[in-house]
């Protein structure tokens, strides 16, 4: 039997930085990842820019070369997986964590076998579990809560749920394929957080009614064939269309949290930590990244969670 001194689940940038770590300060790991290297990244949208600069994004001290300011899916991807070739990270893909057992030690039960380790790291983002609308044909085929690139939409009606980053990039990527576009937005203007160099696009299409779009409304129903909501005069109104891009976010998976042992708090879910350790109320047991922030997934990214690796490394040595 392998008896690990960390465990790490999820081989996005945060973990392949806690595993880096843990190479660094000699102490034997493993990454379990259920899909690809990065594999959040993988599914990202084909165009997506991000915020960040590449300089933010970088693991471990190792330079992330972009000829564009800031860089995009692809060469992101190159990035962090390069770096995975390069260090010979120890990481097993394709293979999900179903369940953690704490005894004197950790039992992790996977889809393919079972493992043991001193400590486990919970790095696994949140980018798997669309937040559901919740309304009546929300599960018809033309629902779509994940968005990789425009064409299928070419000459079709559509209507994109949401205002942030990834919605206003699906209505302006779709309308610029031919597509007739309509936003249903729950606030009164486009998210403050949209990127600053795709927020004037947007609020100009919009103004020149490019792109129709509701505020202060809410979705009702979807149907085979049109849309129904309630505007900002509380009026229900219905529309031909044809696709329905829920852009509404992505939540972490909070089951499997909860049965780790981890405790939830308020509102948001957010899972119990320590700020200065990033250890649960299940000792050895440590969270990394955006799942850290519960409901609230803007508040952790990959530039200001790198750290988390450092910290939680240290505490393992510590103890």
């Amino acid at each position: 039997m392998i008896l690990y001194d960390v465990l790490i689940i999820g081989g996005g940038p945060i973990g392949l930085n806690c595993a880096l770590e843990a190479e660094k300060a000699g102490l034997s790991y493993v990454i379990i990842e259920k899909g690809t290297i990065v594999n959040s990244l993988y599914n990202y949208p084909l165009y997506m820019t991000f915020f960040s600069t590449a300089d933010k994004l970088e693991i471990a001290g190792i330079p992330f070369i972009s000829t564009a300011p800031k860089p995009g899916r692809r060469e992101a991807l190159e990035y962090y997986q390069g770096i995975s070739r390069q260090k010979n990270i120890n990481i097993n893909l394709y293979e999900e964590v179903l369940k953690i057992t704490k005894t004197e030690n950790f039992q992790v039960d996977t889809s393919k076998k079972v493992y043991f380790a001193k400590n486990v790291i919970i790095a696994t983002g949140f980018y798997d579990f669309p937040n559901l609308i919740n309304v009546p044909g929300e599960n018809l085929p033309k629902v779509k809560h994940y968005y990789s690139e425009p064409y299928p939409y070419a000459n079709q009606k559509i209507a994109v749920i949401g205002s942030s980053n990834s919605a206003v990039d699906a209505a302006l990527e779709t309308y610029r394929k031919g597509a007739k576009v309509t936003m249903i937005i729950r606030h009164a203007e486009i998210s403050k957080s949209v990127k600053y160099w795709v927020k004037p696009d947007i609020e100009n299409r919009i103004e020149e009614g490019s792109i129709a779009a509701y505020f202060n409304s809410e979705l009702v129903e979807i149907k085979a064939n049109s849309i129904v909501f309630k505007d900002e005069n509380q009026e229900i109104q219905e529309i031909e269309n044809d696709f329905v891009l829920a852009m509404t976010g992505y939540l972490p998976n909070f089951e499997f949290l909860r049965n780790s042992g981890i405790e939830l708090q308020g509102d948001c879910l957010k899972p119990f930590y320590k700020e200065n350790t990033m250890e649960t109320n299940v000792a050895g047991l440590y969270l990394a990244g955006v799942v850290c922030g519960g409901k609230d997934t803007h508040l952790w990214f990959i530039e200001n969670s790198r750290i988390h690796a450092e910290i939680i490394i240290k505490n393992i040595l510590n103890h």
